[in-house]
This record gives structure tokens, sequence and C-alpha cells, in this order.
């Protein structure tokens, strides 16, 4: 018969490791707007993760729609905010909110869009939200990784103009913002998609634009886990 105190002694332990599994899991959030929230790039990329020793990052988020993707695995956990804009979110504070729910300790941004087609937003203002945001963001977690893209070109309008303009300014601003704890990478959504034959709808991708949107987002957010793991470890 084994002793009570070696029972609880046991639970003790597997207690202490299951706390110790999930304080060294990774958390990531995609923020953004529909461009995160209504699309398949989420499913792909998570799906490109399960192959590799980042299998186990917890997507997090308030948002858990299926958008029509055909994948009932995927982690659909996002912070994706349909027509919100990247200036209202910072002036708002609602990033705040949003990591007090749900902790990361990676986030990846796709913003800029709204604030160009609907309200036609200086480059100026967009990357001073950009800079808010950052601030809220390492506010949360002082090492928190962050990859910001240079975002996607739209199929409609004559907005590419002022989204090049926005996608120029990211590089350097990003690079003035950049810490040891907390680098910001860059990627470039931009090149290579195009707004009409790989967006379902002038605005958000299709199949081919999702896995264009996967792909240039994997190397750099692979480099942000492995950072911060490293923290994680204490490395």
């Amino acid at each position: 018969m084994v002793a009570p105190t070696t029972i609880l002694s046991l639970f003790g332990l597997a207690a202490a490791v299951s706390a110790q599994a999930n304080s060294t899991r990774l958390r990531y959030m995609p923020f953004g707007d529909s461009i995160t929230e209504i699309i398949c790039w989420r499913s792909k990329l998570w799906n490109k993760l399960q192959s590799t020793e980042w299998a186990t990052v917890d997507f997090v988020g308030s948002g858990r729609g299926e958008n029509n993707c055909r994948d009932t695995k995927y982690d659909r956990d996002n912070e994706g905010h349909s027509g919100f804009l990247a200036i209202n979110i910072a002036n708002q504070r609602q990033l705040v909110g949003w990591l007090q729910r749900n902790p990361a300790d990676v986030i990846t941004m796709h913003l800029g869009t709204n604030d160009i087609v609907q309200q036609n937003k200086a480059v100026s203002d967009i990357i001073a939200a950009f800079t808010t945001l950052v601030k809220q963001m390492r506010d949360h977690n002082p090492r928190m990784k962050i990859v910001v893209a240079q975002i996607i070109p739209l199929g409609l309008g004559n907005f590419n103009a002022k989204v090049q303009e926005l996608n120029r300014a990211i590089p350097g601003w990003a690079a003035q913002q950049n810490t040891t704890e907390s680098p910001i990478w860059v990627v470039d959504q931009f090149t290579g998609f195009s707004g009409s034959g790989d967006n379902r709808d002038g605005v958000h991708p299709n199949d081919s634009g999702d896995n264009k949107m996967a792909n240039i987002w994997y190397p750099a957010l692979i480099k942000a886990f492995e950072a911060a793991k490293a923290d994680k470890h204490g490395l």
C-alpha cells in the first residue's frame, strides 16, 4: 500500500512539472486587423510549425473564428480586429487590455491598411501609432519579441502609393525602436504579392496569398521563437 504522504508527493511533483511546462511554453499573438482575423495564413503557419520543435507554441488572443479555412485542427486564437485602425488601437489603449487577458512572448503585427483606406491617415501618424503600440507591448512584457510587416498591396482603389510610403518608413522606424531585449524583425509582405491575383476581394488574401503570407512570416517568427525560448531558459 502506498502511503498517503507518498501520493501527495507524487501529485506535488506532477503539478510542479506541469507548472514548469506551462511557464516555458511560448505564447504567440497574431495581432492586426481583418488581414489577421478573417484569413487563413494563420492556419497555414500553424501547420507549417507542426513538423518543427515549435509545434507546441500557443497561439493567443480573443478571436477564434474559423474563416472557412477547412482546417479543424489549428490553433485559431488571434488578436485580429476587422476594420480597426492602428491609430485608434494605440490611442484607445486597446492592445493593453488584450495583452492583459492574453499574455504573449512573441507578437506579429500587420496594421495600417484601414488607416489608409478608411481615413487616409498620414504615414507619420501611423508610424507614431506603431511606436505607441510597441511601448504598450514592452510595458506588458519588456522582452517581447516583435515581428512587423510591411503590409500587402491592395487590388482596388488608388491606395498602393500610400501603402508603399508606409512600407518604406517601416524599416528605419524599426531600427530606431529595436533593442537587444525586445528586438523587432521587419518582414516584407508587399514584394511578390499581387493585389489583384493574391487577394480574393482586393483586400484579403486568397489561398495563394495566404500561402505567401505564411511563408514570409515563418523565418522571422522562428528567430523570434528562438530568442523567446532563450529568455525562458535563461540562456
